[in-house]
């Protein structure tokens, strides 16, 4: 497109990409201190993965307390681990609290710094747009591409292959044979949805996995941990949340679930890798209503066959295979993320701020907690900046 064609925007405060969980938190933060900021997004709503990519049943795996937003509670009446209606309804409404109003539909090509940053978009008419300002701040997040992995003899599978942001509810799966493919916990809790709608589920388990209960001693497990983190080094905690969990999953190994080598806490905090929360699918393997299998070699026709020679016919295959961050498809020359894997360089509790006025949201792999430490820090920061601006004006 020409550059005559192309509308230039000035913004005086921040832009922000991203109008899920992390972009409405820093925004808020930002309107509190009196800073405008203008956010924009490749979807049509606010929180698209949260209202477009999860399924029907799902519930948040911790309590409200720890899931809400800066500067806005959850209301009373919600329920302790809300739905995802409700934290739908709820990032509504902390939209329309804090009067933020997305520029919606605006697909980001490109974002560069030359004294200013110059951020390109295209929207769904093909028409495209420059934003222009003087701080940028990436609230994308961890989960905006799909990761969805090759197969030897993929093509050939006959049944549906679909990643699980497409998954909406069992209905349609019952009684059939149906692989998730990935243990994470969208897998487990697929696998499980599956099995609650008279599907008949099997997990592809590749590598190991810590699986916890939901609650320990009539509390969230991970209310019970950080209160336990306080007083305790990780390895201390780490061994009690094992032997709790012992004691109400029993030995998950013998089940096709080993456990890794580090503790779920001290995993999660050195590799970023989330334990998984049980709500009853290690009882339904246990039963045998879900079936265990190892990693996969091969695609067929109307099955799969696996790496120990086995193999078992199929009539739909779900991936739960992750998601991945997209930063490095768009932002040029930044000092700030990863061109490898689209994070920021340096791990939490760093990796919120770059150069030139640059920004990270919602990249701790730590969840909602993560998002409000990020929107508070950044806000903070470009607090400082926007003073110094207004004196100059003045």
């Amino acid at each position: 497109m020409s550059e005559s064609k192309r509308r230039d925007v000035w913004v005086d405060g921040p832009v922000i990409i991203g109008a899920g969980p992390s972009g409405l938190a820093t925004a808020a933060c930002l309107k509190e201190k009196g800073i405008p900021s203008l956010i924009i997004d490749r979807s049509n709503c606010i929180a698209s993965l949260w209202k477009l990519k999860t399924y029907d049943r799902l519930k948040l795996h911790l309590p409200k307390i720890f899931c809400m937003l800066p500067l806005m509670p959850f209301p009373a009446s919600c329920p302790n681990y809300p739905t995802k209606q409700d934290f739908v309804t709820y990032m509504e409404d902390y939209a329309r609290h804090f009067n933020l109003e997305p520029e919606f539909n605006q697909t980001v090509v490109s974002a560069r710094f030359d004294g200013f940053w110059r951020v390109t978009t295209v929207g769904i008419k093909m028409e495209e747009r420059e934003y222009v300002c003087q701080w940028l701040i990436v609230a994308t997040g961890e989960n905006a591409e799909e990761v969805v992995p090759e197969f030897e003899g993929m093509d050939e599978f006959v049944g549906p292959i679909t990643h699980s942001s497409s998954y909406k509810s069992g209905d349609s799966f019952q009684s059939k044979r149906v692989l998730v493919v990935g243990c994470g916990n969208s897998g487990m809790e697929v696998a499980l949805d599956l099995c609650n709608s008279k599907a008949r589920p099997s997990l592809v388990v590749r590598d190991s996995v810590h699986v916890l209960p939901q609650e320990m001693l009539g509390i969230s497990t991970f209310g019970l941990a950080t209160k336990l983190l306080r007083w305790f080094p990780v390895r201390l905690v780490d061994r009690f949340l094992l032997a709790i969990s012992h004691f109400r999953l029993g030995n998950t190994a013998k089940l096709g679930l080993k456990r890794p080598n580090l503790g779920p806490i001290e995993l999660k905090i050195t590799m970023g890798k989330t334990p998984v929360l049980d709500f009853g699918t290690v009882e339904n393997i246990r039963k045998g209503n879900i079936k265990v299998v190892p990693r996969i070699k091969k695609f067929m026709r109307h099955g799969v066959e696996f790496v120990d020679g086995t193999v078992k016919n199929f009539d739909a295959i779900i991936l739960a295979t992750g998601y991945r961050s997209n930063v490095p498809a768009w932002l040029k020359g930044n000092d700030l993320f990863s061109e490898k894997d689209g994070f920021p360089k340096e791990s939490f509790p760093k990796g919120w701020k770059g150069e030139n006025g640059l920004y990270a949201a919602g990249f701790t792999k730590r969840g909602l907690l993560g998002i409000s430490f990020d929107a508070k820090r950044i806000a903070d920061d470009i607090e400082t900046c926007w003073n110094i601006k207004g004196k100059a004006n003045q």
